[in-house]
């Protein structure tokens, strides 16, 4: 039997050649591999967006991958690949030019572009179109014309034609695939992407369909079977002048942080040292000194740097234009980032693990999380830009996949079914439906299309810099957002290369809280720290608003933690994660906490780790640390150990871990026991675990935030509402809970209002922002015009006087609603020859209080009048359905059935499929729990009822309150019209 034909794959595009290729990266390579194919291309269009998945798997089972890129010219279709470093960098730029040109996710190239590649040893393989002779003449002996068969009628004929065009140009033959799918069951999704891409149904597609399955992985056996030999040794030929990896790709740091006469390092001890006299006026502690020196010489083996140099640069620049920032994460596990004030937590008061953010053995840059105001964080972005320039600058990609509705409704549309079907269908499903079963053919191609890149979009801040042109290491396009361009690979692919980002994040309550403390006049470091009256408030939950810990788990947890100080906070924020959840850590620290189980500690070693937790790991830093002191790793080994920890549950990978874990406990004396119990522990944090530094950041702004609503809740509530959207809570909710407090609320008004919320002697007054309809421009305008002397003389259109009228913003001109519609049509009238003589107003009828209070809804999100369900109370009487206050007092395990307006839907992961519910009445708000069963067997009610009425049984733990629902009961019809918002699921 003859051997089979070596043979390499050099024209191959992934589902990242968005909406044309039919497999992931991955599975591409792997089936080369298995195959047994000599090397393989990934080639996506205009593209490598792919790459580094590709990379990985390749890495992973050997094959050599070959990187190159699909282009159409206006008359020709090329392959270009990369033979190494420099013709990489070139084909990058090639890929950036035609992008940064042209609108996101199109490019436009012509051959003076290509011809730019000439002498960088990239090599090129004509597909088809124009002929190829000036392709011969840019990449003299590193050009071919690409043999593509793929059984149809025309095979031998078109063989023959490129048998000549070579003769003609002189340009060898080479055979080549134009793979789009790695198998052929993959067809039919390849029709499904095909008609999704031409936006219209597979059977009106035509000839833009594959006439057959070819454009697959093929058996070698088949391929010697369509093509000459020595156009398959040529695919061999051409792989092995490929020497180009992505492991080459070597990332510069920017320099021009430095002044003359110093290094980086000198530079970053002396920022260092000056942060450390700001930071301690009275002398650094020694704890922090030492710790100071152990990291700066870290940092200098490492040569990072200029990356500590580059974030302090950024946050400089926030802090002098005076928006709030902090940094988060690991970086708080350092002291040189509290010197350069890029993070807030303080190492004299906490236990840092400066290995959990750095590590020798990792060898790796670090992460840097810096949160910025959400609506100033622009400012920053565009000043990176600046500084930098759009060719060393530019943002990470995030990779938008296919999810289970836009699965069903892109492949429903492109099987020809209804679009009312279609979207009826994608309806019912919900984002925990994740299975689909495959009873169909609509099913399981959505199943199949699940999990595939739909589009690249920006990361949500996370910056790659570089020393020289960017587009030399990775491809650089235009975002859809004016002013900002995007890299073309995500944060795993950095992180898989070791490349650079620095996060520039946005946080909605760093702008409440500015806005709060600019209404008081204060600065951030004024708020009194471990204020007695805010922990009482804490402890009550009475948390709504506050940063962290408004979620109804969060506001379960607290009465029963009862938070006295700041540490308290940072376990608080910790310890309602799915890690310390799913370890079995709550309820012991709970019970220790309360005095009724003992704290034991089998070494002093483990009891310095563990006690500031009463013996429970909660931290990723103590289950590092308990690996160190208990077994005897490295820090590299306690890293590695947390990085598998991340990733187990997806991919498995902590087995070795258990051995050299429970075998280096046994070594140092410690029970089996013991060791077995922390291990269990370890598997249970999963990919949640939590770092201590992380947590001990966000409770700064946990504490700053309680405070305000503790001391100044009209301040604190208009500062929410205007850093809308946000949180937990809608509007109504936020304004009926200070309210609750004693703030007086008073309506938007075009008299006194202006465009955000303000303060009037200690009231709150809503802002024009809060009209629905009203833009801002129009806003602004109205309030820096006040006094207006008539409805008319506000001078604005239609749409503007109707969406204010609408909203009661007109009554101090005009009145009631009614009649301040009536005068907003006359104001808005526009004959020429009207009189100015002012007209009588019809004596119209004021509207009914529930009539108001539905064009509140309807205009605002929520009403200053009496609660919908205070109109309501006489009839949920009738049925039996308690009020909020009332069900607080029902003692355990009695049946009670309640009834109140749906302003929060909640599915935890840890919670196994329960979905918690959070009801609204004039009295207060319930908390419901719903169990899985249930879930599935009243979805309807569950997901659509805007008054949800629950039949139950009262759960109570010490003040908190839950209602286990047994039925549940859409009461929304008693609602009528009005439109009551709820935050689900976020």
């Amino acid at each position: 039997m003859a051997s089979l034909p070596d043979y390499a794959e050099l024209h191959c595009l992934s589902n990242f050649s968005f909406l044309r290729g039919a497999s992931h990266p991955g599975e591409l390579v792997e089936r080369a591999h298995a195959l047994g194919y000599r090397a393989l291309a990934l080639t996506d269009e205009c593209s490598f967006a792919g790459a580094v998945r590709a990379h990985q798997a390749a890495k992973a089972c050997g094959l050599p991958l070959i990187l190159g890129s699909e282009i159409t010219l206006e008359d020709c279709k090329l392959v270009l690949l990369a033979t190494g470093r420099r013709s990489y960098g070139a084909i990058s730029s090639l890929i950036t030019t035609g992008r940064r040109r042209s609108k996101k996710g199109r490019y436009s190239l012509n051959r003076a572009d290509v011809g730019a590649l000439y002498g960088s040893g990239a090599l090129a393989l004509w597909i088809e179109g124009a002929e190829p002779g000036w392709l011969g003449e840019c990449f003299r002996g590193s050009a071919w014309i690409a043999a593509e068969l793929h059984c149809g009628p025309n095979d031998r004929a078109r063989l023959n034609d490129l048998k000549a065009m070579s003769k003609q140009f002189g340009l060898p033959l080479v055979a080549a695939g134009d793979v789009h799918m790695h198998v052929r069951s993959r067809r039919r999704l390849q029709d499904v992407l095909t008609a999704i891409r031409l936006g219209k149904p597979v059977a009106q597609c035509g000839h833009a369909l594959f006439p057959n399955a070819e454009r697959s992985l093929r058996l070698r056996m088949r391929l010697a079977q369509l093509y000459p030999p020595e156009l398959l040794a040529e695919t061999v030929a051409i792989a092995e002048r490929c020497h180009f990896s992505l492991e080459t790709l070597r990332y510069e740091y920017p320099h021009e942080l430095v002044p003359e006469n110093e290094t980086p390092a000198s530079w970053l001890r002396k920022l260092t040292e000056d942060g450390l006299r700001w930071r301690f006026p009275a002398g650094v502690p020694q704890k922090v000194a030492a710790l100071v020196e152990h990291e700066l010489r870290l940092i200098a083996e490492l040569g990072y740097e200029p990356f500590f140099l580059t974030v302090h640069d950024v946050v400089s620049y926030a802090r002098s234009q005076g928006i709030l920032c902090q940094g988060r994460g690991s970086a708080a596990n350092s002291v040189v980032c509290y010197a350069l004030r890029i993070t807030e937590v303080d190492p004299d008061r906490m236990n840092t693990l400066f290995e959990r953010f750095v590590s020798r053995e990792r060898n790796e840059p670090p992460d840097i999380d810096v949160d910025f105001e959400h609506e100033r964080r622009e400012e920053v972005i565009q000043y990176v830009y600046r500084k930098y320039s759009r060719e060393r600058a530019a943002l990470a990609a995030t990779v938008i996949c296919y999810r289970t509705k836009s699965a069903l409704r892109d492949a429903g549309k492109a099987l020809g079914m209804p679009l009312e079907e279609v979207d009826a269908l994608a309806k019912s499903f919900t984002f925990w439906d994740q299975k689909l079963e495959p009873s169909s053919a609509l099913f399981e191609l959505a199943g199949t299309l699940r999990g595939f890149p739909r589009h690249l979009s920006q990361h949500v801040g996370g910056f790659v810099i570089s020393r020289g042109p960017l587009a030399e290491l990775v491809p650089i396009e235009n975002a859809a957002m004016p002013g900002r361009s995007v890299i073309q690979w995500d944060k795993d692919d950095l992180e898989a290369l070791g490349l650079l980002k620095v996060d520039v994040l946005a946080l909605g309550m760093l702008t409440a809280i500015r806005r709060a403390l600019d209404f008081l006049g204060m600065k951030m470091e004024q708020v009194p720290p471990e204020d007695p009256a805010v922990y009482a408030m804490i402890q009550k939950a009475d948390t709504i608003g506050v940063f962290q810990i408004e979620s109804r788990a969060q506001m379960s947890m607290l009465p029963r933690l009862r938070p006295a100080c700041f540490y308290d906070l940072v376990i608080e924020v910790a310890i309602v994660r799915p890690g310390p959840i799913q370890g079995g850590m709550v309820h012991p620290y709970l019970r220790r906490r309360r005095g009724e189980e003992p704290v034991d500690y089998p070494s002093a070693g483990v009891k310095r780790v563990l006690e500031r937790t009463l013996g429970v790991p909660i931290f990723q830093e103590q289950v590092m640390e308990l690996a160190m002191v208990a077994a005897g790793f490295t820090p590299g080994e306690a890293d590695r150990l947390r990085r598998s920890m991340a990733a187990w549950k997806r991919s498995g990978g902590l087995e070795p871990f258990e051995q050299r874990l429970k075998s280096g406990m046994k070594a140092n004396g410690y029970r089996a026991e013991f060791a077995d119990a922390i291990y269990r522990q370890i598997l249970g944090f999963g990919e949640y675990g939590f770092p201590e530094s992380h947590s001990a950041s966000f409770a700064l702004l946990v504490y700053v935030s309680s405070w305000l609503k503790c001391h100044h809740p009209a301040a604190f509530c208009a500062a929410l509402l205007n850093s809308q959207p946000m949180g937990f809570y809608a509007p109504a909710q936020l304004v009926q809970d200070a309210r609750r407090h004693g703030v007086e609320a008073r309506p938007p008004d075009v008299q006194a209002s202006d465009w955000d919320c303000t303060l009037e002697h200690g009231a709150l007054r809503l802002g024009l922002r809060m009209v629905s309809g009203l833009g801002e421009k129009e806003g602004r305008r109205i309030a820096a015009g006040r006094p207006h002397a008539s409805v008319a003389a506000l001078g604005l259109g239609r749409k503007d006087l109707r969406a204010l009228a609408a909203a009661g913003a007109l009554q101090s001109l005009a009145g009631h609603r009614r009649q301040a519609h009536w005068a907003a049509a006359g104001a808005a009238r526009r004959a020429p020859l009207d009189a100015p003589a002012a007209e009588r107003p019809p004596a119209l009828a004021g509207p009914k209080e529930g009539e108001e209070i539905v064009a509140d809804y309807a205009s605002l999100g929520l009403t200053l009048g009496r609660h919908p369900l205070a109109l309501l109370r006489k009839r949920l009487d009738e049925l039996r359905l308690l009020k909020a206050e009332e069900l607080k007092s029902r003692p355990h395990g009695t049946r009670a059935r309640a009834a109140g307006l749906v302003t929060c839907r909640q599915r935890p992961d840890t919670a196994s499929g329960v979905v918690f519910v959070t009801l609204e009445d004039e009295t207060g708000c319930m908390n419901i729990v719903v169990w899985r069963h249930l879930v599935e067997t009243q979805r309807r009610e569950l997901l659509g009822a805007r008054l949800l009425g629950v039949e139950g049984v009262v759960e109570r733990d010490g003040e908190v309150v839950h209602l286990v629902a047994r039925r549940l009961v859409d009461y929304s019809a008693l609602l009528g019209p009005l439109t009551a918002p709820s935050r689900d699921f976020h």
